[in-house]
Formats: structure tokens, C-alpha cells, sequence
């Protein structure tokens, strides 16, 4: 099974988007900020790490640069609604450290599954 690590202060993203994946079949794993996501990340080096861009403590960017230089072999979807400036400003910057795919809140689960299967190089969870 492929397994998926999943960062977002939002509580109610986190649930929605983790019901989504699990149905898909992916094992999934919860953070609410990058901080508690690199923590996670060295217990149990994910496939994919879906993170937010806007989170306290760590925010998105900064974990996307850490998990690049630290665990270069993980998976990277960056998502974001925006916040102060556009979504796809914090988007392009997400690219620009290094995920490998960007997704812009809000999005559908169709979205969603393509983009996490395309990612992870399937057209559907193993195991």
C-alpha cells in the first residue's frame, strides 16, 4: 500500500481530504503543520506528503525545502486557497522549491484522485 502523509491546519480538510484517500485505498497519516509533518516524516518516510501552503508553526514552503534536502525520494503535492496574496503566487513559489505538483483549494475529488495517482506514478493504490 501506498502510503500518504497528508499536512493541513485545517481540521475539517484534513477529514474530508483523508476519507477521500483512504477509500482510494492509500494509508494515510496526518500533520497539522510542517513541523509535525517532518516529525512524522522521519518515523515513517511516506510516498506522498499533500501539504498546505498557510500553516502556523511551519508553514508549507518551508517544509516542501526540508523534505527536499532531508528525503529527496518523497513525493510532493503542494495545495493552497491563498490568503493574503493568490493562491497560484504561493503555487508557483511550491514548484519552484520543489513539489512536484500543485493543487488550488477548493477541488474536487476527481481532481484530486488524478493528481495523487499521476504523482505517485498509478492509476490506482496498491496493496
Amino acid at each position: 500500500m501506498q502510503h500518504i502523509l497528508l499536512v493541513d491546519d485545517d481540521e475539517a480538510v484534513r477529514t474530508i481530504v483523508r476519507i477521500a484517500l483512504v477509500r482510494l485505498g492509500y494509508v494515510v497519516r496526518e500533520a497539522r503543520n510542517g513541523r509535525e509533518a517532518m516529525r512524522l516524516c522521519s518515523e515513517s518516510k511516506p510516498d506522498l506528503m499533500l501539504t498546505d501552503i498557510i500553516m502556523p508553526e511551519q508553514e508549507g514552503i518551508e517544509t516542501i525545502g526540508a523534505v527536499r534536502r532531508k528525503y529527496p525520494k518523497v513525493k510532493l503535492i503542494a495545495m493552497s486557497g491563498g490568503g493574503r496574496v493568490s493562491a497560484t503566487d504561493y503555487l508557483h513559489t511550491a514548484l519552484a522549491m520543489g513539489a512536484d505538483a500543485v493543487l488550488a483549494k477548493p477541488f474536487t475529488g476527481e481532481e484530486l484522485e488524478a493528481l495523487v495517482s499521476k504523482v505517485l506514478g498509478s492509476t490506482q493504490a496498491t496493496g
